[in-house]
């Protein structure tokens, strides 16, 4: 057996609940490989799961997105060998705080050349994010304009650049003039500041009055009203994140009167269920990175000891851009 370091979650909670166990990991079963990690990328939805807003049943790990190298190939696997490269963003287990895992061949991804593990575990959760928000649930088109949350962190400042490579009007929302300088290096037009402007009044001001057709909104609670007044007549309220805990229960009546307004709550989870699907959301992204069309910002890096501290940074706003663990 493998030995194994992983975080090992007893209970859910504040950042202390992270624990580390050391493993013997079993060689890998059919249609598995045994990955070695390099780097682990960290998410919003990692505190969802690690603090309990995301029912979880313990004992458990946590993590969804890490890349590394091929160590052990188990029966079955031909897409890939000892050495390889890798990267995963959509497993089927919540398990990448670790420095190895066994992990099914059929949801991993080959690393393409010319794109570092760093890269790929900073880039892959959050751009499939990006695409999957803007090409399927709403189809982004050139001339429009856009509302983004959170647009100085890592999937704001992705979808900046996929906004302005589409040809959309990109108006961000940040905290502070520092991440909103961030936000405006990154393909926003406008970046509103959420500390001190009227998010409703500065898009209807931006927009001659009508409203935005589309409101991407990952803080929830703190931003729902300001998103709600904020959109065109129809438009669409696609509401993603709830940093700032759950937005509250939408009445078909509010909908109504708003300008008969469409409100949907997606997850990645669904939109990359196929593995098909994940593969092409993944290609996209790659592309875009590949062509320059996509910039990943590794703005902080914590050892794999500190994700407790790399928790408590992203929760309290201290981050921008994207984070990785790197293991011991």
């Amino acid at each position: 057996m493998t030995k194994a370091v992983a975080v090992r979650l007893q209970k859910t909670g504040d950042p202390e609940v992270i624990q580390f166990e050391e493993l013997d990991l079993p060689d890998p079963g059919q249609g598995e490989v045994t990955i070695r990690h390099t780097a682990i990328g960290l998410n919003f939805q990692d505190i969802y799961m690690r603090s309990g807003l995301y029912p979880t049943q313990t004992p458990c790990g946590l993590g969804n997105e890490a890349a590394g190298v091929v160590e052990k190939v188990g029966p079955g696997v031909t897409d890939f060998k000892e050495g390889d490269r890798v990267c995963y963003a959509s497993g089927p287990i919540f398990d990448a705080y670790c420095t190895r895992r066994n992990f099914p061949a059929a949801r991993l991804l080959p690393t393409p050349d010319g794109v570092q593990d760093e890269q790929a575990a900073a880039i892959l959760l959050k751009g499939m994010t990006v695409e999957y928000l803007m090409r399927r649930c709403y189809p982004v088109q050139a001339g429009q304009n856009v509302l983004f949350h959170a647009a100085a962190g890592g999937v704001g400042l992705l979808a900046g650049q996929w906004g302005k490579d589409l040809g959309a009007r990109m108006i961000g929302v940040a905290g502070g003039p520092d991440k909103c300088k961030l936000a405006l290096a990154n393909g926003y037009d406008v970046c509103l500041d959420r500390k001190s402007d009227d998010i409703a009044a500065r898009t209807k001001e931006l927009t001659g009055g009508k409203g935005v057709p589309v409101v991407f909104d990952s803080v929830g609670k703190d931003s729902f009203e300001a998103s709600l007044n904020s959109l065109a007549p129809r438009g669409f309220f696609v509401s993603f994140g709830q940093t700032t805990g759950h937005p509250p229960a939408v009445l078909g009546s509010t909908l109504q009167k708003h300008g008969s307004l469409y409100f949907t709550r997606p997850t990645l989870v669904t939109y990359t269920s196929d593995t098909n699907e994940m593969r092409e959301s993944a290609s996209m992204v790659f592309d875009r990175l590949k062509r320059g069309v996509l910039k990943v910002s590794i703005n902080q890096r914590y050892a794999l000891k500190d994700a407790a501290k790399a928790h408590r940074d992203l929760e309290s706003g201290a981050t921008s851009g994207s984070t990785v663990m790197i293991p011991d």
